[in-house]
């Protein structure tokens, strides 16, 4: 953010030119207000493009057309003209991340949310499109996630007609990977290049990453023509509707009507934007806006000193909606308070081994990724990967935070209790508790210390956006807000919390839901801590383990029970399998994936259909006796289980997808009474021991 220098105008239309947003390669962005108080982003043409005649005008004109879109999905054309030689737009402020930001900060968005996303998408596409114009840019950057919806911004819209955008000489004409095969090629584009762009978006907000990668610009455009998507990724249920939309062929592509009646999001869906991680990011924007526009005592918008207004765009930061190809978005916000916190880093996906580029050979299993012997201490809890690190509990005491791509220390904190349990904040932070009950943080890519509460936790239950839940020294539950480190709420339970970390926890939909000591499930209200619903007797074995997708909520013990996480009401259950004589029935700990639910009961992994309750076993090649019941693990194609006796034991891999690979047998387990296993970002990551190792995905 900066000051006006000598030769930024003072006064464009009606605006009042107040600070320099940003400079691009078409132009300049100002922040402008008019004589009402309303702001505005003022974008100016550079003075050596607004001399050609034909690009000045085609700004100007373009900018005009974009005026007649109607429609709550596109940020709206407030003016353009041309004044002294500078041709100029002024778009509303729009407060809210673009996509591409809040996926960064907060992960993918989830089904639901996805679906509501496309809908909402297709229907501004349609809305431009009635207009008789292509917006041509549709990508992660140019649109905005607002508390209303999402909103299409920037200026790269053009007439069908003629097919042609704004660009200057140099730079791409498409932004490599979102832009349709026929714009890579230099051809005239229509209405269903918007489409493929939508395909594209859709699949970085189900999965964080593009629908086409390479090595460089040319590589990513290589494989827009000549290659297939990257689907994998995506959420099974989402893979039909999503693909029509990547077609090669244009005509082929489904028109937005039909692309918004396909996803059919469900009811409430739209509230993604109006609760949680996003929604914290709009309020804030929006506070911010309003200390920037708003004059303390009431006095007119116009004796507001340029001086007040950029102290306070230097502290304060806002979310703009410009365009011109530049799709420029800032936020300055101070984020040196205990509670500012920073965007989520990329977790570095690894590739995925194929046996056809020789890179093992089938029949015979890899080698570990990396492995580290004494990486961890003998009390640790399981591995907790956050994006770019993997948690464990130190073999010095405190935690160590490891580099999920080889292993090494990035950062340790030694005040931590592992025994009493960590959680991921959202990615961004890592939380766990120290000798004296507080509730510390960290920042999870450098371990930087953050905000703390005296919060008398003795273990960590379960996290959602607005609060962490831990148990307290005398055994009851509590909320504590992770805006400001307050207790919310502290309430008694009717179960058995046991001791040493005995309770786990999770929190979805409103719901914290605690499995105790004593077998016995509990659902609370995350807004007072209320007891909504309760399941006694689950597990005859300690407590019951429990996986959640939306609202449906998979609970194991003695029992495969499948549950509606708000009210509690049973949704199906499995048929046990009748065991030898004196055997107990004992399911493992659940894993749900996709539309898929994953669980080991006896010696053998179910998987069952997570709506119907249709189930299939497996038996693998070389399969030990399971005990006790292992977790289940899904990455990449493969479908990962751990197999011991009393002597050893390894990991069996079998294929999930239509390749039917020879099964992975990794016999590398060494402590079978001490071993746990879990995934993220194509890699496993096993703890033997006080061994940490990081196995590849095929």
């Amino acid at each position: 953010m900066k000051p006006l220098e000598s030769g930024d105008p003072i006064r464009l239309g009606p605006y009042r030119i107040l600070a320099v947003l940003g400079e691009g390669g078409m132009g300049k962005v100002y922040v402008g207000q008019d004589a009402e108080g309303r702001a505005a982003a003022v974008k100016v043409l550079h003075p050596h493009l607004a001399h050609d005649p034909n690009l000045a005008q085609r700004f100007v004109r373009e900018a005009r057309m974009a005026r007649a879109v109607g429609g709550a999905g596109v940020a709206r054309v407030l003016d353009a003209q041309t004044e002294g030689g500078r041709p100029w737009i002024a778009a509303e402020f729009l407060t809210g991340p673009t996509l591409s930001d809040a996926v960064r900060a907060h992960g993918p968005l989830d089904e639901p949310a996805v679906r509501a996303l496309a809908a909402s998408l297709a229907a501004a596409l349609r809305d431009i499109h009635a207009a008789g114009l292509v917006h041509r840019d549709l990508k992660p950057a140019n649109i905005v996630l607002t508390a209303a919806g999402p909103r299409v911004i920037d200026f790269g819209i053009a007439r069908p007609e003629h097919g042609l955008t704004l660009t200057a000489t140099g730079q791409v004409p498409v932004t490599p990977g979102y832009g349709a095969p026929e714009q890579v090629l230099g051809q005239r584009v229509g209405p269903s290049a918007d489409v493929f762009s939508l395909g594209a978006v859709l699949v970085y907000a189900a999965t964080g990453q593009h629908a086409y990668e390479g090595s460089h610009v040319a590589a990513v455009q290589y494989e827009v023509v000549h290659g297939e998507p990257r689907l994998d990724r995506v959420p099974p249920v989402l893979r039909p509707l999503i693909g029509p939309l990547l077609a090669r062929d244009p005509a082929a592509r489904p028109l937005p009507d039909l692309i918004a009646r396909s996803f059919a999001p469900p009811r409430g869906a739209e509230r993604a934007w109006r609760r949680g991680a996003i929604a914290r990011d709009i309020t804030t924007r929006e506070h911010d806006l309003n200390r920037l526009t708003t004059v303390p005592g009431g006095a007119a918008p116009g004796s507001l000193s340029r001086r007040r207004l950029l102290t306070g765009l230097a502290v304060g930061g806002s979310v703009l909606a410009v365009g011109g190809g530049t799709a420029a978005w800032w936020s300055v916000a101070n984020r040196s308070g205990p509670f500012d916190v920073p965007p989520a880093v990329p977790a570095p996906v690894a590739g995925v081994l194929d046996a056809k580029k020789g890179d093992y050979v089938l029949g015979e299993t890899p080698g570990p990724l990396w492995s580290v012997s004494s990486a961890a201490a003998e009390d640790t809890p399981a591995p907790l990967p956050v994006r770019d690190v993997v948690v464990v509990g130190a073999p010095e005491g405190g935690i160590v935070a490891r580099s999920v791509v080889d292993g090494t220390v990035r950062w340790t904190a030694a005040e931590a209790l592992a025994a009493n349990r960590y959680l991921s904040l959202s990615d961004r932070l890592v939380a766990a508790a120290d000798g004296d009950g507080r509730l510390v943080t960290f920042v999870a890519s450098t371990g930087k210390p953050k905000w703390t509460s005296a919060a008398d936790a003795a273990w960590l239950l379960a996290a959602d956006d607005e609060a962490v839940y831990v148990v307290t020294g005398d055994r009851r539950v509590r909320s504590v807000g992770r805006s400001d480190g307050r207790i919310r709420w502290t309430v008694p339970v009717g179960a058995d919390l046991g001791k040493d970390a005995a309770s786990r926890g999770l929190a979805a939909q409103g719901r914290l839901v605690v499995t105790a000591a004593d077998g016995t499930v509990l659902a609370l209200d995350t807004a007072d801590g209320r007891t909504v619903w309760d399941r006694r007797g689950q597990s005859d074995n300690g407590r019951a383990k429990v996986a959640v997708s939306g609202r449906t909520l998979c609970v194991t013990g003695k029992d495969l029970l499948v549950v509606d996480v708000v009210d509690g009401k049973e949704l199906w259950k499995a048929e046990n399998p009748k065991p030898p004589s004196g055997t107990p029935v004992f399911w493992g700990p659940p894993t749900i994936h996709g539309d898929h639910l994953y669980a080991t009961v006896l010696t053998f992994p179910f998987r069952f259909d997570l709506r119907t309750g249709r189930g299939t076993d497996w038996v693998f090649e070389q399969l030990l006796e399971c005990h006790p019941p292992s977790p289940l693990v899904v990455q990449g194609s493969g479908m990962w289980s751990v197999a011991v006796d009393k002597t050893g034991g390894g990991i069996n891999v079998v294929d999930l997808s239509d390749g039917h690979r020879p099964s992975w047998v990794f016999h590398i387990i060494q402590n079978p009474d001490r071993y746990w296993i879990t995934g993220d970002a194509n890699r496993v990551f096993l703890m033997d021991g006080t061994t940490l190792a990081a196995l590849p995905v095929f």
